[in-house]
């Protein structure tokens, strides 16, 4: 029997993790927002959990590194919703208020098409969960 489980919306890599649970044990419990365009362009943004609103409109991709959510704007999540967004970081300094900012790296987030398989699974799990 094929395995019916859906893929994941979103992953984190190694790196990234490791600056997550970083950035954690400063801030405390975090999450991230994939923006649409501002700020930093289309950039995954960090912020202690509570700090950022979270709105109606907003849809939750999922968890990385344990317990932090990831949402996305219901437009942008419009255009990738076909894709798996893979949470990375590179040396650099962002120009947004996203956590890491100050030290020396950036998030930034990576994609992959899912295959016709995968998006048939995400299809028959149903919506994903959306913010208020």
């Amino acid at each position: 029997m094929p395995d019916q489980t859906p893929p994941p919306r979103v992953l984190a890599s190694p790196e990234a993790e490791a600056w997550i649970l970083r950035l954690a044990a400063l801030h405390g419990p975090l999450m991230f927002h994939q923006s649409g365009g501002c700020c930093d362009g289309s950039a995954p943004m960090c912020f202690a959990r509570g700090e950022f609103k979270v709105g109606g409109q907003d849809v939750l991709l999922g968890h990385v590194a344990g317990d932090t959510p990831v949402w996305i704007g219901a437009r942008q999540f419009a255009y990738w919703e076909h894709t798996e967004i893979t949470i990375d970081v590179v040396p650099g300094r962002g120009s947004g208020m996203s956590l890491e900012a100050p030290e020396g790296v950036r998030f930034v987030t990576r994609s992959r098409v899912f295959t016709d398989a995968e998006a048939e699974r995400l299809a028959a799990a149903g919506a994903p969960v959306s913010g208020a």
